[in-house]
């Protein structure tokens, strides 16, 4: 018996112990916080606003902490001090807050020393890549719907923060998304946000380059960023204005203008594709004005376009001067319909101008067709010297000058015969 009992049991090699489900769970609940633990061990060797050191220690951390695993967690603390439970708050175990985080910056928020934090993440994230995704498509936009959890103070060292990250291309603009939740979008609390962030933004870079980010992000409308019942253009012009941000206003004006044209033009070519009667088409532009205002030199400029992007431009080559003298002449009932101040017949005469110098093809017959609009009552004659003399564009300016020399001075002579007899 004693030597049975001195035989060693057999057991299974290489076979892993399977463990409880709730073991499981518990040891996952407590990992976020040990991650933290350790992360901050390395930091807190860092002395306040080394962020050269922040670096430093955050690059060797990432070889022994798994970034990957607790990305969420590591840009918790990085931009919020600590770690977040669902709904915002933060998880209360004790634990102090980070010794780096934007929200240790100095209050007010001073846009020179976030751009000093946003390098740390800008090196962090070009060390380890992988960091980039979860980075703005899971971390950023999280903390977004949580903005209003936190101070004024805080709320805007985050905002002005991704607005810094935006304008160095280091996240997309995608995560902006997250603001049009409705329990953001009431009390005008997202709008303030993105103002923020806007302002942040253009102290580095342009309107146009935010235009670009925005449209790359998919960002379509400003205004879904506005409760419901404030969603008008007037009151977003209104909004951004007051912000001290004109350039955002005027470029979200110019963008409701284009895309206004557009459906005017797109409207025009089907009318007349149905009916070239003049009214039908008056009708349809009025209609569409409706929807949306243009000031009159814009709307002058999609209506033209509108109008020569309808014509059959398949002739012989020797035919196309009259061919477009005859479609000038058969739509200038509606191009009198909404060209009746001098601006608008001075901006009509530039938008003939740089359309026929993009058009070879009948480059030749902008002196006719000036003719044309001027025997139709589109354009007066004050119009056509005041372009001549000061108010043409610099598209072929040489050219187009000496080609209507002969039609100006036509109409010095006949106003100053009409002066002569007005005066006897």
């Amino acid at each position: 018996m004693s030597q049975q009992s001195a035989v060693p049991k057999p057991s299974l090699q290489g076979v892993r112990t399977k463990v409880r489900k709730g073991q499981v769970k518990a040891q996952a609940k407590h990992e976020p916080a040990v991650f933290r633990d350790q992360l901050y061990k390395h930091l807190e060797t860092v002395p306040e606003n080394d962020f050269e050191g922040f670096s430093a220690k955050l690059v060797q951390a990432g070889g022994t902490l798994e970034y990957l695993k607790y990305a969420d967690t590591l840009f918790e603390i990085l931009l919020v001090g600590g770690l977040i439970q669902p709904g915002g708050s933060y998880l209360d175990d004790g634990a102090p807050m980070s010794p780096f985080s934007i929200f240790n910056a100095r209050n007010p928020p001073d846009i020179e020393e976030l751009k000093k934090y946003v390098d740390v993440f800008n090196k962090l994230n070009r060390r380890f890549k992988y960091l980039q995704k979860p980075f703005e498509e899971q971390s950023l936009p999280t903390l977004l719907q949580y903005i209003g959890r936190w101070s004024s103070e805080q709320r805007d060292k985050l905002a002005m923060t991704i607005g810094l990250l935006l304008s160095q291309g280091l996240v997309t603009a995608t995560c902006l998304q997250s603001l049009t939740k409705d329990h953001l979008i009431k009390n005008d609390q997202s709008i303030n946000i993105l103002a923020l962030i806007f302002s942040a933004y253009l102290t580095d870079q342009s309107i146009d380059h935010l235009a670009a980010t925005l449209k790359r992000g998919n960002i379509k409308d400003l205004l879904l960023f506005f409760p419901p019942n404030k969603r008008d253009a007037k009151v977003l012009d209104a909004f951004f204005r007051e912000k001290n941000l004109p350039t955002v206003a005027d470029w979200y004006t110019k963008k409701q203008y284009a895309i206004a044209k557009d459906a005017i033009m797109k409207e025009l070519k089907e009318v007349v594709e149905r009916s070239d009667d003049s009214e039908s088409i008056i009708s349809a532009i009025q209609s569409k004005l409706e929807e949306q205002r243009l000031p009159e030199t814009e709307l002058i400029q999609s209506i033209w376009q509108g109008l020569m992007a309808s014509v059959d431009w398949s002739a012989r080559p020797d035919q196309i001067e009259g061919l477009a003298l005859r479609e000038v002449g058969k739509f200038a009932p509606v191009l009198v319909a909404f060209c009746k101040g001098p601006k608008t017949q001075v901006a009509l005469i530039n938008i003939v101008q740089v359309y026929c110098y993009d058009d070879t093809r009948v480059m030749k017959a902008f002196p006719q067709i000036l003719k044309v609009l001027y025997n139709k009552d589109c354009v007066s004659d004050q119009a056509i010297i005041y372009w001549h003399q000061k108010g043409s564009k610099p598209q072929g300016r040489q050219h187009f000058l000496k080609a209507t020399e002969g039609l100006v001075k036509f109409l010095q002579e006949q106003e100053e015969s009409e002066e002569d007899e007005d005066e006897e």
